[in-house]
């Protein structure tokens, strides 16, 4: 009998340690920023983000110089030009004015595609280490640390079911 409560309670121990050990995820964190940032594909998108950078801004500002030499010309022409005339070339500063704005709204919008697109390959890699070495080390969840990050990772119990269930949804 007094080896029988032996056991009992060494079963008891066992089985509550266990569920203590099981109750307590393993919590990381990293700063995906700083990571990102110390990749050496990062240097090589950084140096194509910026030689794009510096295309787009020699375009406008040819754009631009040329804009500033018609308004010149024309202003010093003016009083020598019908209205009509004037009228016309007014319109046509107007017009270029109109298309360096746009030219400008383009370039921009094509720099954050190709950012997007040169950053896509750099994250998920960092993802996919970061998980590899998370899983590697037995942590359930990987905060990122980063200004205004989340969760990276996830493999502790999620309680959306269980809370659901508890609101009757």
């Amino acid at each position: 009998m007094k080896h029988f409560k032996t056991f009992l309670f060494a079963a008891a121990l066992f089985i509550g340690a266990t569920s203590f050990t099981q109750a307590q995820s393993k919590v990381a964190h990293i700063n995906t920023q700083e990571l990102i940032k110390a990749m050496p594909e990062m240097n090589t998108a950084q140096a194509e983000m910026d030689k794009l950078g510096k295309t787009y801004e020699a375009d406008i500002q040819s754009m631009v110089t040329e804009y500033q030499n018609k308004l010149k010309q024309y202003e010093a022409e003016a009083a020598t030009k019908t209205d009509e005339e004037n009228q016309k070339r007014s319109m046509e500063i107007q017009t270029m004015q109109q298309n360096i704005q746009q030219y400008q709204g383009q370039a921009q919008q094509e720099m954050q595609k190709k950012e997007i697109d040169l950053l896509k390959p750099i994250t998920e890699k960092a993802k996919a280490a970061i998980l590899k070495v998370a899983r590697a080390q037995g942590f359930d969840y990987v905060l990122d640390s980063t200004q205004g990050g989340g969760v990276i990772m996830a493999d502790g119990k999620n309680l959306i079911d269980d809370v659901k269930k508890e609101l009757g949804i």
